[in-house]
């Protein structure tokens, strides 16, 4: 909202190429916007609303429709565009809203969690076309979503923001791989934090013990004594037989989903969920199983 001048910031700068916007209205900078609820116009057809910014800035409508029609084809929608949007799916008036928030050309394009009114198979189409548009047009855009695979899937850079804080800045692999502490860990992918002893530091790797199962995991700054381990799912690896190293639990609960197992395992450090794709064996819950853990996905956090 900062970067689109509908809240003005109260200390530092906002800066769109060289030039200092932070005290500009709305109007006066070169950003367009795609809302969350697509905010077309329900009384305009399809071209219409592609057309509105140019319209408004002053050009003539034949030079304002070339504009729209230009865009519309870029996003598909060649050939719609005499329809209304109460005549379109979600995922078409998701179009018609990128295409009028292109069609100035913008330095920044900015979306508001633009796929939460779409189903689940949509959100992934449209997220690579969003994707793939941004890096066609060598657009700048900030993206905003709750959605942590999303985040994942569209971004070159992402922030995560806790408490209108900064939390942390990076690529995706390195918030997924090098959280900055648990909150972030959490976030951005499934995790089950648990409560662990570094017992020795050593040439940077640290040995860890997970209740009685022990594991050499990247120390990260840490030294001896208790911490936190952030656990992704699929890192942990179930079997039927003990061995040395592993840690022993029960099955509570056990979900087929088609391509994997959603498990839930009761243990010494608590109760982990686990993404299993051995779907042939579906474990009965109070199935004792042991549980050994992957060469990545097992993390200390700060």
């Amino acid at each position: 909202r900062m970067i689109a001048g509908l809240e003005i910031a109260s200390e530092g700068q906002i800066l769109i190429g060289d030039k200092d916007v932070t005290r500009l209205s709305a109007a006066d900078r070169d950003v367009s916007m795609v809302f969350q609820s697509y905010a077309l116009f329900p009384h305009m057809n399809v071209l219409e609303n592609a057309a509105y910014g140019p319209t408004v800035k002053g050009l003539s409508k034949a030079k304002a429709q070339d504009m729209a029609l230009e865009k519309l084809a870029l996003v598909g929608l060649k050939g719609f565009e005499k329809r209304f949007p109460s005549e379109l799916s979600g995922g078409q008036q998701q179009r018609v809203a990128v295409a009028r928030a292109l069609v100035l050309e913008p330095q920044v394009l900015l979306f508001d969690e633009p796929l939460s009114n779409l189903d689940a198979k949509l959100r992934r189409r449209v997220r690579e076309e969003i994707r793939e548009l941004q890096q066609a047009l060598n657009l700048t855009v900030a993206y905003v979503t709750h959605d942590q695979e999303e985040a994942l899937a569209v971004s070159d850079r992402i922030i995560v923001m806790s408490n209108s804080r900064i939390a942390q800045e990076g690529t995706p692999r390195q918030l997924y791989e090098e959280p900055a502490d648990a909150f972030v860990a959490d976030f951005i992918g499934d995790a089950n934090m648990v409560d662990v002893t570094v017992e020795s530091v050593a040439d940077g790797r640290a040995a860890v013990a997970i209740g009685p199962a022990n594991v050499s995991l990247a120390a990260r700054g840490l030294q001896p004594g208790q911490a936190k381990a952030a656990i992704r799912p699929q890192s942990l690896l179930v079997s039927r037989r003990e061995s040395q190293g592993t840690l022993p639990g029960n099955v509570r609960k056990c979900a087929y989903l088609g391509n994997h197992l959603d498990l839930m395992i009761e243990t010494a450090v608590g109760e982990l969920f686990v993404i299993s794709h051995d779907v042939d064996d579906m474990l009965l819950p109070g199935t004792p199983v042991w549980l050994s853990f992957a060469s990545s996905g097992v993390i200390l956090v700060p």
